[in-house]
């Protein structure tokens, strides 16, 4: 729910040049008076998307996905109409008079307030003098104050401090037990985490849901780092460590880099490199691949430098790969992770690493290397065969056939066989993934669905066809189209003007949005014109008599009445000779 004045959204759409919107997010490039741009709301390989200045909206040709400047950054950036529009005043420099009240039932408020406490309670313990030591630590690896305060970075402390604390802010041993803050021992509690450096772990709005709590005193018992456990408002699979800081510097970069643990995501962050998340783990659940794709940027692995990282890296990079995300691959030399290459090397070398990352297929080249001899015929056979399987995953043709005359050069082999290779693989792949199957039919639109779209459409961009429509047509058999038309002509009532972009801020709140959006998307041809208005009111009007024909015949039918019955026949040829 939102509150804001609907004359002042026009006026920040009117003042948002839609091109430069839009151009922020995706490359736009001019052709004629529209600029047009790789679709980000479908896997979309060649400019399918239209953005039109002089209109304020923007149109995908192949998916259809329409709309204005709000529309377009509440989709792209998946946040709400009300968010959007406060996005786009603050991008072109507008302060808003009217007030955005964005309503969100949030669940687990308890939960989440006692571990922002226990967070502000680590945070200000190593600001006294039991956290002297460890900031020591802290400083020898190389966090300063800066990054302290940014990433909230605490200590838990000996003896059982949290739980004295929350115990007389009235928290239950229950709820410290269930939120992994506190354990039980027979009738006794203590706290999990003891003087550890604690590191918050933050849900994806940025709120903290769970710690990482390392070991600095010598001696410490092990584990090293401990983890919160998973809880209700802790779920591993659900999060990426410093998306929430990382997501708007990503849109900035036009990248995104997934480093293996917290502190090398620290490390980068601090460094300048903020597009930098972390995983909760070596894999992705379907929930944060899901998130990463939202970001719509390629995406540069750098996980560690060890085995574990390099399998880590292959399967991570297939999972994104399968869901047409444009991966690349760093491996650092010499160092084990980004956190120890950049204390060591700097953030130049780093910038110069992160400019030479390869692409995933390359990097599954060289994958597949391992543990083959390749001078052995069979070793060598089978690298080839994994090679071009991972060849015929790939989009481009000529990456395609720069790949293959790689493998031609390097070993010898007639490129000419490892195309028919190729094609056998492409084939049998095929047969596999797309077992035969009975076709569906697919439901296609009647000239009188089109006739209904396109004279509502024609409505929502100019007043004179609102008025043949109220003159010639009059309303609609369905109640869906009817109440759209009804909604248009309110507009037009409300405003005495219509306006195709601001009608579409308008209906966010309609129950007919839905239906509304449909329409648009359906309408391929954006031709405004009397004479095509005409031929669909006339195909609209012809059909609607042809409805009114048959429902007549089934009322002679059931009708006992003689005169009524002539009534009715009468009234049905005069249909017919109007058809």
């Amino acid at each position: 729910m939102f509150h804001i004045d609907e004359a002042e959204i026009n006026q920040i759409r009117e003042n948002a040049d839609i091109v430069e919107i839009v151009s922020s997010y995706l490359p736009l490039t001019q052709k004629g008076k529209n600029y047009f741009g790789v679709c980000p709301f479908h896997n979309d390989h060649s400019p399918s998307m239209s953005v039109s200045r002089e209109k304020g909206i923007y149109k995908c040709f192949s998916c259809g996905a329409t709309g204005n400047v709000f529309k377009f950054v509440s989709d792209y950036e998946n946040i709400s109409f009300a968010e959007s529009v406060k996005r786009v005043a603050e991008k072109i420099g507008m302060t808003l008079k009217s007030t955005i009240e964005i309503k969100t039932e949030k669940k687990n408020q308890e939960e989440l307030k006692i571990m922002e406490l226990t967070s502000l309670f680590f945070q200000n313990n190593l600001q006294t003098a039991k956290g002297q030591k460890a900031k020591e630590y802290l400083k020898e690896r190389s966090l300063d104050d800066d990054a302290i305060k940014e990433f909230q970075i605490g200590l838990s402390i000996d003896k059982n401090a949290l739980y004295e604390l929350l115990k007389k802010k009235k928290v239950s041993e229950r709820m410290l037990v269930n939120l992994g803050l506190v354990n039980q021992q027979d009738l006794t509690y203590h706290d999990v985490f003891i003087n550890r450096i604690m590191f918050p772990i933050h849900n994806l709005n940025g709120e903290t849901v769970g710690f990482t709590g390392r070991i600095y005193l010598p001696n410490s018992p092990s584990p090293k780092y401990l983890n919160s456990k998973e809880t209700v408002i802790f779920k591993k699979g659900n999060i990426l460590f410093n998306y929430h800081r990382a997501k708007e510097s990503v849109r900035i970069e036009k990248k995104l880099i997934i480093t293996e643990g917290n502190m090398d995501a620290i490390r980068m962050y601090i460094n300048g490199f903020k597009n930098t998340i972390a995983l909760m783990g070596t894999s992705l659940t379907t929930a944060q691949i899901n998130e990463i794709k939202k970001l719509r940027v390629p995406v540069i692995l750098m996980l560690d430098n060890d085995s574990a990282g390099l399998i880590a890296t292959y399967q991570v990079g297939s999972l994104l790969e399968k869901e047409n995300i444009n991966v690349f691959v760093v491996r650092l030399s010499n160092e084990k992770d980004p956190d120890e290459y950049l204390i060591k090397n700097g953030p130049e070398k780093m910038a110069i690493s992160l400019k030479n990352a390869i692409s995933f297929l390359e990097f599954k080249l060289a994958y597949y290397k391992q543990n083959k001899n390749l001078q052995d015929g069979e070793d060598l056979a089978k690298y080839i065969k994994e090679v071009l399987k991972s060849i015929q995953e790939e989009p481009d043709p000529i990456k395609k056939e720069i790949m293959l005359k790689k493998i031609s050069d390097e070993y010898n082999f007639s490129i000419d066989i490892l195309r028919q290779e190729l094609a056998s693989i492409e084939t049998n792949i095929k047969k596999d993934i797309i077992p035969p199957k009975e076709e569906v039919p697919v439901k296609r639109k009647n000239k009188y669905e089109i006739g209904i779209y396109h004279i509502l459409y024609f409505m929502m961009n100019d007043a004179k066809y609102i008025k043949m429509y109220k003159s010639k047509l009059g309303f609609f058999d369905n109640p869906i189209y009817r109440g759209i038309a009804n909604e248009i002509m309110a507009y037009y009532e409300l405003h005495g003007k219509i306006s195709y972009a601001d009608f579409l801020s308008y209906v966010e709140t309609s129950k007919l949005k839905k239906e509304i959006y449909e329409v648009i998307e359906n309408v391929k041809d954006e031709e405004l014109n009397e004479t095509i208005m005409e031929e669909y009111l006339t195909t609209v009007k012809k059909v609607r008599k042809e409805h009114e024909i048959e429902d007549l015949k089934r009322k002679v039918k059931n009708e006992l009445d003689i005169n009524r019955k002539i009534a009715l026949v009468s009234r049905i040829q005069e249909l017919k000779k109007e058809v």
